[in-house]
């Protein structure tokens, strides 16, 4: 099919194929055409610096001494670089302990968010209860609410559970029972099993499938992309989340994630800051590389989510 759309003498010189972009090669020849894209890379480059230099800044300000950390000029690399930082944090701070209560933290919200989001979207998508556009609105509108203004009301229903009256601070269930209802999340995987074929489900229903099968065997599996996303956002949201955990967890030090944890370390343990510094850029090291491992289901679920909403 190529070969008839571009004859061998009218291939533009570096055609491939395989290759599939918005700029065709023959577009590139134009001076104000390449002019633009160069610019436009120019533009990403430096939108990417902003993402690139505060890690930088954060594992080589570990192996600064503190009075050149606040030196101005500041220095772009330590003039006598300390490694050994990294090894004293880790001696000193329980890694081991922090992280795992970080996982746990993490694999709950997610757990707990899964189980509700899909369930939630699943049923307003293809069960269509009676004022379901009523619910997804009011599912959306909770993203528009300032997550500052809900941390009093939410402290106080974490403090005391209306009907069942427990008092869940002090411990996970004040951190994974709040984040469960995700209204983005509704909103993105409602919008996203819309799209789901009919021909499929109705398929189904007439062999005489119930509406968990449907969910279960034939919803799901096919949109792996969006969870994918979802999961994500879930894990590092949890991960990076310092204050709720601060202020639920204040009783219960040994059930601390990392990012809380970190904060005594520097503040309550007198340690210097180049070892506070050193301990954030070890916990940051774990969401890196999951992105890194993960990137291409990221951007192809964003991809697809976008595309299918």
């Amino acid at each position: 099919m190529a070969a008839r759309l571009f004859p061998l003498a009218r291939r533009p010189r570096g055609f491939d194929a395989t290759e599939r972009s918005l700029t065709s090669p023959l577009e590139m020849r134009r001076p104000a055409y390449r002019a633009l894209y160069w610019a436009t890379v120019t533009v990403l480059l430096l939108l990417a610096l902003t993402t690139f230099v505060p890690l930088f800044w954060l594992f080589t300000g570990a192996m600064k001494t503190t009075q050149e950390f606040f030196r101005r000029p500041p220095t772009l690399w330590p003039e006598n670089p300390s490694w050994e930082n990294y090894e004293r944090v880790w001696d000193r701070f329980n890694y081991a302990r922090y992280f795992g209560n970080t996982l746990a933290i993490a694999f709950g919200a997610w757990l707990l968010q899964m189980l509700v989001t899909t369930t939630a979207a699943f049923s307003l998508s293809k069960l269509r209860p009676a004022f379901g556009n009523l619910l997804l609105f009011l599912f959306f509108s909770t993203i528009m609410v300032p997550g500052a203004i809900l941390l009093v009301p939410r402290y106080l229903v974490v403090a005391d559970v209306p009907l069942l009256h427990v008092n869940l601070l002090q411990t996970w269930w004040a951190i994974w029972l709040p984040g469960a209802v995700n209204g983005f999340g509704i909103f993105l995987l409602k919008t996203f099993f819309d799209n789901v074929p009919a021909d499929l489900t109705d398929a189904a229903t007439i062999d005489g499938a119930s509406a968990w099968q449907l969910f279960t065997q034939i919803v799901l599996p096919l949109s792996k992309s969006a969870l994918a996303v979802l999961t994500i956002g879930t894990v590092i949201g949890s991960w990076q989340d310092f204050f709720w955990p601060f202020l639920v967890l204040t009783g219960a030090p040994e059930l601390n994630p990392i990012m809380v944890a970190l904060n005594n370390f520097g503040s309550g343990g007198g340690n210097p800051l180049n070892l506070v510094i050193a301990g954030s850029a070890i916990a940051a090291v774990p969401p890196i590389i999951l992105f890194l491992i993960f990137q291409r289901q990221i951007i192809r679920g964003i991809n697809l989510t976008g595309l299918q909403g």
